[in-house]
């Protein structure tokens, strides 16, 4: 099978190559996916790079989600079977054409999405729903401030804070796209390259947001400082900007506010239960159709580099996925 795969590690992610690799056959509990679509993430960058907390041993394919067909299973394997459409966690190992993986990290596709669209909604709706209810107990009627609004992950934070019932401001830099996140169901948009913080408050009758999301971090951080309300919660979701910022800590003394970081993945490593019940929650909201990622492009494996320099250039809205 064809597999796109890094050998060293590189701030260039032009040192992914193609390779022909044999995979094994499933081992117990295993399902063997021809895999069909992968979703492409901030993390894929990171780990090429070598500046991700997970650091998979060389070489390595990224990919961190995909869904295909189970073409055969190992031993011990009672929920699928070959034939069946399938949406899988996988960490790394998406950019190729097959692989191997755990049943326990796999799912029916939900409802009628197609390939990509499963590809695309676990990773970025389970880190929405994780942060908002999970971390950030985001309630009905509270103010959410979305930054990164036109990523993956941000625009799943609009979606699902809609659904939780808050009013929901998102920001972007750009208002081209702005216009997808308005039309995706956010209340007020905001473009940051002119300052939000005087908006925020005057959109909140000068109390500031009660919580928001933050995957940007530099100064997108440093500002939002300025425009949370008493009792907020400032979720650290990533830092995109490049800039790991700090705070003093007398402003959270002062002003009230809980700076909160998010890993979904890692909450559902240390509470296994809760991090399956998260999963299920995001399922049964994708199978109720109350979710569905918005995909502004799809890209042969063959450019798979293409795919990641769309995410890191910042031109995606929504998400991006190889297709095989």
């Amino acid at each position: 099978m064809r597999t796109m795969r890094v050998h060293e590690l590189s701030d260039d992610i032009d040192v992914l190559r193609m390779d022909e690799v044999e995979l094994p056959p499933p081992g117990a509990g295993e399902l063997r996916l021809r895999l069909k679509a992968c979703s492409v993430n901030f993390p894929d960058i990171l780990m090429v790079q070598g500046k991700y907390q997970f650091k998979p041993e060389l070489p390595f394919a990224p990919g961190m989600e995909g869904a295909g067909i189970v073409e055969s299973i190992g031993a011990g394997v009672t929920k699928f079977k070959p034939g069946d459409r399938v949406v899988a966690g996988l960490r790394t190992g998406g950019f190729a054409e097959e692989a191997n993986v755990a049943e326990a990290a796999c799912r029916a596709i939900p409802g009628a999405m197609d390939f990509a669209e499963a590809a695309a909604y676990p990773a970025a709706y389970l880190t929405a729903y994780v942060a908002l209810v999970c971390r950030g107990h985001l309630q009905k009627g509270e103010t959410l401030l979305v930054h990164g609004s036109t990523g993956g992950v941000g625009l799943a934070a609009v979606e699902m804070g809609k659904l939780l019932g808050a009013t929901v401001i998102a920001t972007s830099a750009s208002d081209e796209k702005l216009k997808v996140v308005k039309a995706r169901g956010a209340d007020h948009v905001l473009n940051v390259t002119r300052g939000f913080r005087e908006q925020v408050k005057e959109l909140t009758e000068g109390r500031g947001a009660d919580v928001i999301y933050d995957p940007v971090g530099g100064d997108v951080f440093d500002e939002s400082t300025r425009c949370i309300a008493w009792n907020g919660r400032l979720l650290i979701i990533g830092f995109t900007s490049g800039r790991i910022p700090t705070v003093s800590v007398n402003m959270p003394l002062i002003k009230g506010f809980s700076v909160i970081g998010v890993r979904a993945g890692e909450y559902g490593r240390r509470d296994p239960e809760a991090g399956r019940a998260n999963i299920e929650a995001v399922y049964r909201l994708a199978v109720e159709g109350k979710i569905k990622p918005h995909i502004c492009a799809r890209f042969p494996l063959d450019r798979a580099v293409d795919a990641m320099r769309m995410l890191q250039n910042r031109e995606a809205v929504g998400k991006v996925v190889i297709e095989m």
